[in-house]
């Protein structure tokens, strides 16, 4: 087994023998359409959480759309009915593969806020209705398939599968859950960008390979048994020597029927029967270098980092550290008797191959089954352009560079402007404004790391934190010329950036910043400080505020002199991981100070596999080398804390003003509460507001002050 890093060129395989029946005006939905085309049966069925929307900006269509390029007939069952399989016997069984994907989205971040309360609408439905899949989609519909064809091939993949590849600590359960492959029963796993895995695996089972004989795709995960090794001339090494957490608590092993040997047994060390040890792990001498390429890491078990934060923590840095693809090497996770094996990530695209993955045939709109229904998230997008994928930021609380990868992939200027004529011609209700045109950060258009060879042997999580590396390059020369070009197509007199921008790259080009500020702001400019104090920014890995307040100088500078008033718009989380209730009193006070009146505030959502879940999960901090004496990383968990960090955000919304003046009366700040200009909040309650505050407080002291709190404010004696 080898997982090459000199990938086969994407479209240099020999196409399918289907391909003989064509381009399908939308990938069927149904056996109505199937019958139309002239088709029997599908090679791959698409499985997904979202309604079908032909349009590159949604992964179920992009996949689709360029398996039908490779010669397969790809079928699409859109949000079906979970509770039997029924539904997903509508296409009849693939020949090749059933490949599930919850969505655009996680599952239960589409579901669920952030107070795990469920949300009223669905983005990626018609019509926004709810409750149209079902919570961890992935697992629930990879069941389903195998309920309904047992002997099928089961592939798993999207950003739910992928945040799920190994043990994960679930924010909705408050638990730490399995990989989602023993959970799903899937045959494999799909991570990261999928289309080099998806492309090779569908060739190779249509070739007649068993799909359990294909171990060697890099960015694919699967079951193995315990201790399975690829070949002779593979070691397996375990985490620890890697990057050892210091003292470790070693469970034992509840199959072993003796210790191993040269080594005391559990009784005579001291320890009782069935209880862990701690074990001491001290330096040895330095292991022979071993072929990274031919080396798998063995991470904590899943029952080591159920029962160990600092484990967890340590296995969650263990994983970050083994993201380059350029130098990551495999990684095994038991799970009982049996491993997750994960193969290094995937090799990114090459501009060709982008620009041939997006000049598919799209429709540019929804399958016509929706009729006249409106789905906010292609109502959202219909307008917009992706021109690149990734992100080097590596945010901690972001699940970008866990998916994409943090390698940037851009497309050529000719692909996007290719697009922008595409939706002047194709798209109904064209004006002539174009959207957006960016991507997960808006300002990385071809960036990269100045020497390949640096980037494919570089361990660093970030390319711009704690600083803006010297090896990147940050001309935004690229990006000035793209937005030229673009303006200047026919029927366009628009062409507007809303993806959020990377300030501390962009201030780094004046050049750049003009440019954006003349011709690309609509009126506000949404940006993303996120915090203002030094210990939140730290543990978020962005950057200080004087990165913020240059790009600002310079927003208003080239806004004056383009004669017009334009603003920024600030984005702040609330609750993160390394946040304290004085670092929310001090981002409220330069909110006050700076006239900022935030309409929609965020609060920490911890999302599977992000570094900043494991900071909340276990209080320890993966940026550094986890031992049990780290200092414990402060977290807000409680309902009423995570309210107060929300509130400070809202200062001025008088319903949270009693919240706050309890607070700032324990604080010891009671002067921030007044009548003048220095104060943070009135002293004063207007009538009828703060009501939740008061409700909740009296529901603390008795449980029948709600309801009399509530008969008073509603008038009632």
């Amino acid at each position: 087994m080898t997982t090459h890093t000199i990938p086969k060129p994407l479209f240099s395989y020999r196409k399918y023998w289907a391909k003989r029946f064509g381009i399908a005006p939308y990938l069927p939905m149904s056996r109505a359409e199937m019958d139309a085309l002239g088709w029997d049966s599908c090679d791959v069925i698409l499985v997904s959480g979202d309604a079908y929307i032909d349009h590159p900006s949604f992964g179920m269509a992009l996949v689709g759309r360029l398996l039908e390029a490779q010669g397969f007939r790809v079928g699409i069952i859109c949000q079906p009915d979970w509770q039997s399989a029924k539904s997903f016997k509508v296409l009849g069984k693939p020949n090749l593969f059933f490949g599930v994907t919850a969505g655009n989205m996680d599952s239960m971040v589409n579901r669920y806020t952030s107070d795990r309360k469920i949300r009223s609408d669905d983005a990626y439905t018609p019509n926004a209705e709810p409750n149209k899949r079902p919570d961890h989609a992935v697992v629930v519909y990879a069941q389903r398939c195998r309920e309904a064809y047992r002997d099928a091939n089961v592939i798993i993949g999207s950003i739910e599968a992928s945040l799920r590849r190994i043990a994960h600590y679930d924010y909705w359960s408050d638990k730490v859950r399995r990989s989602v492959l023993p959970d799903s029963k899937a045959d494999m796993l799909i991570f990261g960008n999928a289309e080099r895995a998806i492309v090779a695996l569908a060739h190779r089972l249509g070739a007649g390979e068993p799909i359990g004989e294909i171990r060697d795709l890099r960015g694919t995960a699967f079951m193995v048994p315990r201790g399975w090794l690829p070949a002779a001339d593979w070691s397996e090494v375990d985490s620890t020597e890697v990057d050892s957490p210091g003292p470790l608590l070693r469970h034992l092993n509840p199959y072993d029927v003796e210790p191993e040997k040269g080594s005391e047994s559990a009784c005579a060390s001291g320890a009782a029967p069935g209880k862990a040890q701690v074990i001491e792990f001290k330096s040895v001498a330095r292991m022979p270098r071993l072929d990274r390429s031919r080396t798998a890491i063995r991470l904590p078990s899943y029952e080591q980092v159920v029962a160990d934060p600092v484990l967890y923590a340590h296995a969650s840095r263990t994983f970050h550290l083994e993201s380059n693809p350029g130098n990551a090497r495999a990684l095994i996770q038991a799970h009982g008797e049996r491993d997750v094996w994960l193969n290094p990530p995937p090799i990114p695209l090459t501009t060709p191959e982008m620009d041939e993955v997006f000049a598919a045939p799209f429709q540019r709109k929804p399958h016509p089954s929706y009729g006249d229904a409106k789905i906010p998230a292609f109502e959202m997008i219909r307008f917009s352009i992706n021109i690149m994928r990734g992100c080097f930021g590596g945010c901690t609380f972001c699940s970008i560079t866990e998916h994409e990868g943090r390698i940037i992939q851009s497309r050529s200027e000719a692909s996007i402007l290719h697009e922008i004529e595409e939706i002047r011609d194709k798209t109904p209700g064209f004006t002539g404004t174009i959207s957006d045109l960016g991507g997960p950060t808006a300002n990385m258009y071809r960036l990269a790391c100045k020497d390949p060879k640096i980037e494919s042997s570089c361990r660093r999580l970030s390319c711009v934190f704690p600083g803006v590396c010297e090896n990147l390059n940050t001309d935004h020369g690229s990006l000035i010329a793209l937005y030229r070009k673009a303006r200047a197509v026919r029927g366009v007199k628009r062409v507007l950036v809303s993806s959020g921008l990377r300030y501390d790259l962009a201030v780094r080009s004046p050049e750049y910043i003009k440019e954006l500020v003349t011709h690309h702001v609509g009126g506000y400019l949404k940006i993303a400080p996120e915090h203002t104090e030094v210990g939140p920014l730290a543990h978020m890995m962005k950057p200080a505020m004087k990165s913020y307040d240059e790009f600002k100088r310079l927003f208003e500078k080239f806004s004056k002199e383009a004669g017009k008033e334009q603003y920024l718009i600030p984005y702040f989380i609330a609750a993160h991981p390394g946040t304290t209730d004085a670092d929310m009193l001090n981002l409220a006070l330069w909110l006050k100070e700076n006239n900022f009146r935030l309409d929609q505030v965020q609060t920490f959502l911890p999302t599977p596999m992000a570094i900043a879940t494991a900071m909340y999960h276990t209080e320890r901090n993966p940026l550094k080398k986890v031992t049990r004496s780290s200092a414990p990383v402060p977290i807000v968990r409680s309902g009423r804390q995570r309210r107060l960090h929300k509130a400070f955000l809202r200062y001025h919304d008088a319903e949270n003003w009693p919240l706050l003046r309890d607070a700032l009366r324990a604080m010891g700040r009671a002067d921030l509460i007044g009548n003048g200009k220095k104060h943070l909040i009135p002293s004063f309650q207007p009538p009828g507001t703060g009501l939740r505050h008061q409700e909740a407080r009296h529901a603390k002291a008795s449980p029948r002050a709600p309801a009399r709190l509530a008969q008073k404010s509603s008038g009632k004696r």
